[in-house]
């Protein structure tokens, strides 16, 4: 098995700052998540979820990483490498964003981060996985030079397959 390097956790770009999670970033992540109109979720399961992230990038080496703006300083999302439906080998990247900055350009400037700090871990390839209905994410996607492999059919509808080549 090839060893790669371990992500760099803390990017910066001209107006993001992606960086390790604290537990006081529970409930913004929360208010994120209800966003989703998928029920509810308390702040003791953001806490949950946030220790098992760390926990995760840990052992991995990779991590979803939160997104702050440089000049206001808010929580806006995350972006970074999770295993999801991949592999530790060619990771997938991943993002969301609170629908208040959706349309600026933030996603993109923080996957293109993201993709450079995985070019730096030494893997060749990188995927993503995109429901069919998530138009917004596709753009993002083709911007950075992903293309479609392939879809596959889960309980929630059609999931697109999408890779890159790094760097």
């Amino acid at each position: 098995m090839t060893t790669y390097e371990t992500m760099s956790f803390h990017l910066e770009t001209e107006r993001l700052i992606l960086r390790p999670w604290a537990e006081s970033d529970a409930a913004e992540l929360t208010a994120l998540y209800a966003e989703r109109g998928e029920g509810t979720r308390t702040v003791e399961y953001s806490r949950t979820l946030i220790a098992k992230l760390i926990a995760a990038t840990q052992t991995t080496g990779i991590a979803l990483l939160p997104i702050q703006r440089r000049d206001e300083g808010d929580f806006i999302g995350y972006c970074g490498l999770i295993i999801g439906r991949s592999t530790l080998e060619e990771p997938e990247i991943a993002y969301e964003l609170f629908q208040r900055v959706h349309g600026r350009g933030y996603a993109t400037e923080a996957a293109r981060a993201v993709l450079d700090a995985a070019a730096a871990t030494g893997r060749p390839r990188i995927g993503a996985t995109v429901a069919a209905w998530n138009t917004p994410s596709f753009r993002v996607l083709e911007k950075l030079g992903f293309v479609r492999d392939h879809v596959t059919v889960e309980d929630k509808g059609e999931v697109v397959w999408l890779t890159r080549p790094l760097p």
